[in-house]
């Protein structure tokens, strides 16, 4: 029985990572429904600069805001770049593409990180972990190709695949820069200096395109999407994330992108649209038991 130290079971680490992984995945469809109704780079803008406020409230109740100085600027400058590319990318990309196939996409972040990190710290997967990779690499195509390998073959994405793929890339090396610029910080601080920089970086590129919208004709929808992605998808699941992976270890928490695309099949489903095609659905499978292998290996405790 784990009565002794409720706070650290890892049954509340694996609920900590099932909640926040379940937030992350509502991006997905909502950004598919309001990413039509404002620029990508404006939208985008605007929930950095509401999550960035909201955390930094937070941040200077806790631990007070200090100038963290101009070293500490860069590196929180280099974090951000990686974070506010993936978001413009992927609400370009909604435009183009679906929430399902963006969903499946993403699941290739561990392996591109697992990629950036044999170069940057030396550090080769091996064992299960290997197992899931490939799983997931193998789910991903499968979603995208809709089971069908003459797709494959011809290697038939568009533009929206393409561009989120990008993004992909930009946010998996997120976690490796994180660990080789962090000092030491309270995790709350490095996400409000890192999120106010995304904000900075995203209005320098809405640029005129802010003076350029009619905000009177904007949906309603689309101020609401925005409130929720700041607040729910990006400050409450960052801060979740953060309670699991010390409870439960980075490399478990990281199982749990698999978890998407099954995810955005249910969230699809329960809004109407129905199921995807019935070929896409191994592909799903296959990425559930990538997340499957991964959760075997053994949790160390927790002190």
């Amino acid at each position: 029985m784990c009565s002794a130290k409720p706070a650290a079971s890892p049954l509340l680490g694996q609920f900590y990572a099932w909640l926040a992984t379940t937030l992350i995945a509502t991006s997905f469809p909502i950004g598919e429904a309001i990413s039509p109704g404002l620029d990508p780079f404006v939208l985008t803008f605007l929930r950095f600069l509401l999550a960035a406020a909201v955390l930094g409230l937070f941040v200077a109740a806790r631990f007070g805001i200090a100038w963290p100085g101009w070293e500490g600027l860069g590196r929180y400058a280099l974090i951000s770049l990686a974070m506010s590319g993936f978001f413009v990318t992927m609400f370009e990309a909604l435009r183009h593409t679906t929430a399902l196939n963006t969903g499946t996409l993403f699941v290739l972040t561990p392996a591109i990180t697992a990629f950036y990190c044999i170069f940057m710290f030396g550090e080769w997967p091996r064992g299960r972990t290997v197992f899931a990779l490939a799983f997931g690499f193998v789910g991903a195509v499968w979603v995208i190709f809709r089971g069908d390998p003459a797709r494959l073959l011809a290697l038939e994405v568009n533009y929206g695949d393409g561009m989120f793929l990008a993004g992909c890339f930009m946010v998996s090396f997120y976690a490796p820069l994180v660990r080789k610029l962090y000092r030491g910080e309270p995790a709350p601080v490095v996400a409000f200096w890192s999120l106010a920089f995304a904000a900075l970086w995203l209005l320098i590129a809405a640029n005129t395109r802010l003076l350029r919208i009619d905000w009177s004709a904007v949906p309603d929808m689309v101020y609401v999407g925005i409130v929720y992605l700041a607040i729910v998808s990006t400050v409450i699941s960052t801060t979740l994330f953060q309670a699991a992976a010390v409870i439960i270890g980075p490399n478990r928490l990281a199982a749990y992108v698999y978890l998407n695309p099954a995810l955005v099949v249910l969230m699809d489903w329960a809004i109407g649209k129905g199921l995807p095609p019935l070929l896409t659905l191994p592909g799903v499978l296959i990425v559930l038991a990538a997340t499957a292998v991964l959760q075997l290996r053994p949790v160390a405790p927790v002190s």
